[in-house]
């Protein structure tokens, strides 16, 4: 097995990192950046979301695993202080995986051309001056006139953020869909939206047409500046992201943790 390290610069990460590559090169597991199996991110889920835009379109069966420098967070499964429990799993490795889906997220120019992206999170469309005017479709079908900041559209893991706030629903990542919620949408007798979000399966698209010459695009982490972009579909991605299940925390559990207890408990109790 080939394994890459990606960490962020923060003092206690790369601390870790030193003590994992002591690890792993005593258990004979080697390293390498460029071409490997496994990718194991020492940070936080910010720190993965960057290796997952790092890594992408390398290897369609490559493995992630996180390792935290603080909590627990929804893409990291083992703690700073868990480095040779980590790597003695990594020795006992038989591809196990969980895999969750992504975002396809397609942009298209005045003049046909098109570009595409992947979320592991979330993509949003805003207008970071004045009111975002769009329509948005549900395939071909015009479904609403909208009017507001934007519009955020999560994956299922991607849920429980910008869309939890827009007041989203929390979507379990074994579904295979991606939710469209609106944020501050501007509504009253002459300007009308659905004001609930949309949940659309995989095989449907959704499609924002904003009248603007430019906008503002966000994919995770990353900020694009649509100029001439006509409009943007997304889409449930044939591409999915798998991590390594050595001991992978229940998604209810994760949800649990960080937003109603201190511990996990058991929730059949």
């Amino acid at each position: 097995m080939k394994v890459a390290l990606y960490h962020n610069d923060q003092e206690r990460s790369l601390r870790i990192v030193k003590e994992l590559n002591k690890e792993l090169k005593e258990q004979g597991i080697v390293r390498d950046d460029e071409h490997p199996d496994l990718v194991i991110t020492v940070g936080g889920d910010g720190t993965l979301l960057g290796a997952f835009h790092e890594y992408i379109g390398y290897d369609p069966d490559l493995r992630f695993v996180g390792l935290h420098t603080g909590h627990l967070g929804f893409y990291t499964d083992w703690l700073g202080n868990e480095v040779k429990e980590l790597v003695a799993s990594l020795k006992n490795d038989s591809g196990q995986r969980v895999s969750y889906p992504l975002l396809k997220l397609t942009t298209t120019q005045s003049d046909g051309s098109t570009q595409e992206y992947l979320a592991l999170n979330e993509a949003t469309i805003k207008q970071p001056i004045g009111t975002l005017v769009s329509d948005i479709y549900l395939g071909n079908h015009l479904f609403e006139g909208f009017r507001g900041d934007g519009v955020a559209i999560a994956t299922p893991t991607g849920s429980t953020a910008y869309n939890k706030a827009n007041g989203g629903a929390v979507l379990h990542p074994s579904l295979q869909a991606i939710q469209m919620s609106e944020i501050a949408s501007i509504n009253n007798r002459v300007f009308r939206t659905l004001g609930s979000p949309l949940i659309v399966p995989k095989g449907q698209t959704i499609t924002v047409k904003p009248k603007h010459q430019s906008f503002l695009i966000t994919c995770d982490q990353l900020e694009i500046l649509a100029e001439n972009v006509v409009s943007v579909r997304f889409e449930v991605a044939d591409e999915m992201i798998h991590f390594a299940s050595y001991r992978h925390l229940d998604f209810w559990c994760r949800v649990q943790q960080a937003f109603i207890a201190d511990e996990v408990r058991d929730l059949e109790n």
